[in-house]
């Protein structure tokens, strides 16, 4: 069982900057941030295969996220520019023994954190 604890959240304004944090109590084949607005679906926004450091991205973040891992730590990291307000949501992170891709579906995860909240304003 893996646990995934996150951190990094807060207000910021448009077009600026957050780095989120999560660290897991064990190792993964992949980590993503998911990210669920009031009224929206889960949405895959990062994704990063532990063993090579294979990224993959929605449209939406393409550009302006950046995710990043320390393997040593199992932690993943999820650096944030350009904030819009459209990204103001409660951000998750998880983690999967299921699949060995960078996976941006909800499903292929078997582990998540709590979420933080990220308010742009």
């Amino acid at each position: 069982h893996v646990q995934l604890v996150e951190s990094g959240g807060g207000l910021v304004q448009p077009g600026g900057s957050l780095r989120l944090s999560c660290t897991a109590s064990g190792y993964a084949n992949a980590m993503g941030w998911f990210r669920q607005a009031p009224g929206k679906e889960r949405e895959g926004i990062a994704a990063i295969l532990t063993s090579s450091g294979s990224t993959f991205y929605a449209d939406s973040v393409k550009g302006r996220f950046t995710i990043s891992q320390d393997i040593s730590k199992h932690a993943a990291y999820l650096q944030m520019n350009s904030l819009k307000l459209e990204d103001t949501a409660v951000y998750f992170c998880a983690a999967t023994t299921l699949v060995r891709y960078p996976s941006l579906v909800a499903r292929s995860y078997n582990y998540w954190g709590r979420g933080t909240q990220v308010t742009v304003s």
